[in-house]
């Protein structure tokens, strides 16, 4: 059974910075994405940065030079790091992974269970 579990999160001021990680743990033999995703309300669920063993690292343009994903791949671990935060990042924050648990199962995707993340003075 494989879970995630993400950390960090809150409320910070217009132009400050914050650090989301997100953890995946149990029965694991590969992963092959590491994703952020975030939905605002009344808005659907987007893509934030992610990492792929086949593509690379892709962010949203609305986060391009401001976020910072990450990764140590020895310890399933990833980190978002979001400096200049804006009014408009306020939403709730998903670790994303497409993880094969075993070598005979097929990748599948897995998502954390969000956190809130608010910009506001």
């Amino acid at each position: 059974q494989v879970q995630l579990v993400e950390s960090g999160g809150g409320l910070v001021q217009p132009g400050g910075s914050l650090r989301l990680s997100c953890e995946a743990s149990g029965t694991i033999f590969s992963i092959n994405v590491m994703a952020w995703y975030r939905q605002a309300p009344g808005k659907e669920r987007e893509l934030v940065a992610s990492i792929s063993l086949d593509t690379g690292i892709n962010y949203a343009d609305s986060v391009k030079g401001r976020f910072t994903i990450s990764r140590d791949a020895a310890k399933y671990t990833w980190d978002l790091l979001m400096d200049s935060l804006k009014p408009e990042d306020t939403a709730v924050y998903y670790c994303n992974a497409v993880i094969r648990p075993t070598w005979r199962a097929s990748r599948s995707p897995y998502w954390g269970q969000g956190t809130q993340v608010t910009v506001s003075s």
